[in-house]
C-alpha cells in the first residue's frame, strides 16, 4: 500500500481461495495504466448502512440476531496473501471490505472511485459451482450487463473447443 497512490484506479474482486492469477492479471493492468489496484472483498452476509467518499462501507449483518458483530474487516489472511502477490510487483494497492451482492457492491465501488475497469475471475468448473452459478448468476455476467465501464474476466479453468463447457452435460 502506497501513500503516493495514482489518481486512476482499477477494481479487482477478490475472495479467499481465489487463484493468484486473477490478482496478478489485475496488477499487470494497474501497472500498464499507472493505476492503483483496489482489491475489494464483498461479504454477502452483511448489508451497507453508510458509505464514505472513498467507497469504504459501514455495514451490519443481515441476521438481526447478530447486531453485536463488529464492523466488517477485510479478511486478514486474504490481505496477507495479496501482500505476498503484490509487494514485488511495485503497484499501489489498497483493500475495501464491501457488503451485499458482490456484483452490485463491485459495480458501486467502481463508480465511486471512477475505476478504469473491473477485474473478476470465473469460477472453477465443478458441479457445485455450476449449480450455484445457475441459481445465483455469475458475478461477471451481472457486471457486464450493468456497467458502463469495461469488465475483464480472467478465466480460471478454460476448456478446449472440443470439450464440453461446465454447464453442458457430457454425453
Amino acid at each position: 500500500m502506497n501513500a503516493d497512490a495514482p489518481s486512476r484506479s482499477i477494481v479487482v474482486g477478490v475472495t479467499s481461495g481465489q487463484p493468484a492469477s486473477v490478482v496478478e492479471q489485475a496488477a499487470s493492468f494497474a501497472s500498464r495504466f499507472e493505476a492503483e489496484l483496489v482489491c475489494a472483498y464483498a461479504d454477502t452476509g452483511r448489508y451497507t448502512v453508510e458509505e464514505t467518499w472513498d467507497g469504504t462501507v459501514r455495514s451490519v449483518p443481515i441476521d438481526p440476531d447478530l447486531p453485536w458483530l463488529s464492523e466488517p474487516e477485510f479478511p486478514a489472511e486474504l490481505r496477507a496473501r495479496l501482500s505476498e502477490i503484490l509487494t514485488a510487483r511495485g503497484v499501489a494497492w489498497s483493500t475495501r471490505a464491501l457488503a451485499g451482492d458482490p456484483a452490485n457492491a463491485l459495480g458501486h465501488l467502481a463508480s465511486t472511485v471512477d475505476a478504469l475497469m473491473i477485474v473478476v475471475g470465473t469460477r472453477r468448473a465443478s458441479v457445485r459451482g455450476s449449480v450455484q452459478e445457475f441459481l445465483n448468476g455469475s458475478v461477471a455476467v451481472h457486471l457486464t450487463h450493468r456497467q458502463h465501464r469495461p469488465v475483464v474476466v480472467i478465466p480460471l479453468s478454460p476448456v478446449s473447443s472440443q470439450d464440453s463447457l461446465p454447464w453442458e452435460s457430457a454425453e
